[in-house]
């Protein structure tokens, strides 16, 4: 009888356990059938599960970075009411969060140095911002882990928003530009450290092209983009040091922490002697 239903005929068995059990307590394996009880055991526990999970996703760190922004930029649209701000105007979000020298003298609001990475000034803004960070945010999560790559991101965030500071001298900025660019500083760095003319390759051109832009273009935040871009720079030298000279592991992760604290530590520093 099977071993589940006292009533009913078993007509084969777990070809795993020998139990006897019925059809419906069976289930088709790989090879021969197997019952509730094996079909339960071989499964892999929540943590295993969880760690197969993770291991296919290669670019968690970007693609959720993309959806923090997105999902910013869809609750400004919501919460302001604010059909401008599809194509670029400054919402009551924009004043409470987006980073300029003179609010953070009026307010000593600090948030805004990081806040102000997720904010952005219409569809075109994030749009490009995010295309950017869908094309590079892979080229470095993988070699780096998601740990470090999260560290470097958040440390070109500040040193963009320490340019805004240093340099910028018109009204609130805004947007990943500051932490995109230090991914693509970084990338270039990263091929001229293993002895790649980053300015060979289309890295090299779009950085080139963009820095172009940034001086050209009438509104766009000089300051965000080369502080993002030097700080991105500066952990790249340490980060991603070719095969043939290593450095220590916890230089690596240092390196972005020192340079997103000293971003921090400055744009203070400046406000407040400001």
């Amino acid at each position: 009888m099977c071993y589940r239903h006292a009533d009913r005929h078993a007509g084969r068995r777990c070809t795993r356990c020998g139990k006897p059990a019925c059809n419906d307590c069976l289930v088709q394996a790989s090879v021969g059938s197997h019952c509730a009880d094996c079909v339960k055991a071989a499964r892999p526990d929540m943590a295993t599960r969880a760690k197969f999970w993770s291991a296919g996703q290669p670019n968690l760190v970007t693609m959720t970075l993309i959806g923090i922004n997105v999902a910013v930029f869809v609750a400004v649209l919501v919460f302001t009411q604010d059909g401008g701000a599809l194509s670029g105007s400054v919402t009551d979000a924009h004043i409470n969060f987006a980073v300029s020298k003179q609010a953070l003298v009026v307010t000593s609001e600090w948030y805004r140095l990081l806040t102000s990475g997720f904010m952005h000034f219409g569809i075109l803004h994030i749009g490009l911002n995010m295309y950017f960070l869908y094309i590079l945010g892979p080229m470095l999560e993988q070699p780096l882990g998601r740990g470090r790559f999260l560290l470097l991101y958040v440390a070109s965030l500040f040193g963009g928003s320490l340019g805004v500071i240093l340099l910028d001298s018109g009204g609130l900025s805004a947007g990943a530009s500051g932490a995109v660019f230090g991914l693509m500083a970084a990338t270039a760095v990263g091929m001229w450290r293993r002895g790649v003319n980053p300015f060979r390759t289309s890295i090299g051109s779009t950085l080139l092209l963009n820095l172009f832009l940034t001086f050209v273009i009438p509104g766009i935040s000089i300051g965000g983009h080369l502080g993002g871009a030097a700080a991105g720079a500066i952990c790249a030298t340490v980060m991603l040091a070719p095969g043939h000279q290593p450095m220590p592991k916890w230089a690596t992760y240092a390196t972005p922490v020192a340079v997103g604290i000293a971003s921090v530590v400055l744009s203070v520093l400046i406000v407040q002697a400001a």
